[in-house]
């Protein structure tokens, strides 16, 4: 399925729930992101195995979406190679990973959100929060990497080696028999409805080709260094029995991070599951620890203008100043799409529709910014 987003018979759609959106990666790449939720904003660098629009119908994810958008503006994209994010890639690196995270942060222009980097993107998470610590308010990791590259022994190479012919072999047939290897070790505690919307997501969500390659990329990520440089309030939490990312992941990552708090959740799933204790704790954990920023929005947002976004009022500002789409995307050093885009979320969030739409906006402006 190489060439196509979102893979068979997945045309990009969006939710009465939430808005799906693309932008492209430095490379190139296709990219989908969605928004949905109200609150101050929250950004998702999710598990590989994801699809934005498959995931609302999800047993398995449905409730971190439901329960996430009640407290923040959810962002999350399908990581490139996955879902409905283009499916034709070769570069699965981490450096790849970190630009595609850049690159949906320019498309939503939020200037400061939280971060929260889930399993495998964790990494992507982690990297960023170590690079720009002036955008990220706040880093909840789940299901963390410990950052260590992972070195094969002659007792566990084999093992690895056949898990990747598992994929190659069983991830693309209607038969679920070998996905069902994978999903067992991911929900170990899911029923038999959940069990096989997992194994059905695998396939949906990316070729074999693809899985194996990332898997492979995923394992050669060295955070070492950067881990402990990272100076933002950080909430670590973990299943104590989840055997995809170990508890010692969280107990390496947290340690090393200056004032990291970890909380173990007692679960034998790598991702929590709607029922069990474990998923009122964490979503207890995560709610208290993102009321700073709530509250910090709650003070701020006293003027129609104050929702706006940092890049938004650049656009706004430079638009103030007579300049025309194509000017103001050369002066930000952006695509004239980009700058529509942005421009269209301001009429949206100022309540503005029609011809007059830019006029009033620019007018709100000058009345609460100045030029």
């Amino acid at each position: 399925m190489n060439g196509v987003a979102g893979g068979p018979g997945h045309r990009p759609t969006s939710s009465p729930r939430q808005e799906i959106r693309f932008c492209r990666a430095a490379d190139g790449t296709r990219l989908a992101f969605a928004s949905h939720g109200s609150g101050p904003p929250l950004v998702v660098v999710s598990c590989w195995l994801s699809h934005l629009q498959h995931d609302w119908q999800s047993p398995v994810w449905r409730h971190f979406l439901d329960e996430l958008g009640a407290v923040a503006t959810v962002v999350r994209y399908d990581e490139r190679g996955f879902g409905m994010s283009d499916w034709s890639v070769d570069d699965f690196s981490l450096e790849a990973r970190l630009a595609d995270l850049e690159a949906v942060l320019e498309a939503t222009g939020h200037a400061r959100f939280a971060l929260l980097g889930m399993s495998g993107g964790s990494a992507v998470a982690l990297a960023y929060a170590a690079a720009h610590p002036d955008r990220v308010s706040r880093l909840v990791l789940y299901g963390t990497v410990c950052g260590e590259p992972v070195m094969f022994t002659s007792d566990t190479l084999p093992v690895e080696e056949t898990y990747r012919t598992m994929i190659r072999v069983g991830w693309a047939k209607e038969d679920p028999t070998f996905r069902r290897v994978f999903t067992t070790k991911f929900i170990p505690d899911a029923t038999e409805a959940q069990l096989a919307w997992f194994d059905d997501l695998q396939r949906m969500s990316t070729s074999p080709e693809n899985a194996v390659a990332s898997r492979i990329a995923r394992q050669a990520v060295d955070l070492v260094a950067e881990i402990p440089t990272i100076h933002v309030p950080t909430l670590v939490l973990q299943a104590v029995g989840d055997r995809s990312a170990t508890f010692d992941n969280a107990v390496k990552v947290s340690s090393r991070i200056p004032g990291a708090r970890l909380v173990a959740l007692d679960s034998r799933n790598h991702i929590l599951l709607a029922d069990e204790p474990a998923w009122r704790v964490f979503m207890t954990e995560v709610t208290a620890f993102l009321a700073p920023d709530r509250d910090a929005a709650r003070r701020t947002a006293t003027r129609p203008t104050d929702a706006l976004s940092a890049r938004e009022v650049d656009v706004l500002r430079l638009a103030a100043d007579g300049r025309s789409n194509d000017e103001i995307a050369d002066g930000l050093t952006i695509s004239v799409r980009t700058v529509e885009r942005h421009l269209s979320n301001v009429y949206g969030k100022l309540g503005l529709t029609g011809r007059s739409a830019r006029a009033g906006a620019v007018g709100e402006y000058l009345r609460h910014l100045g030029p």
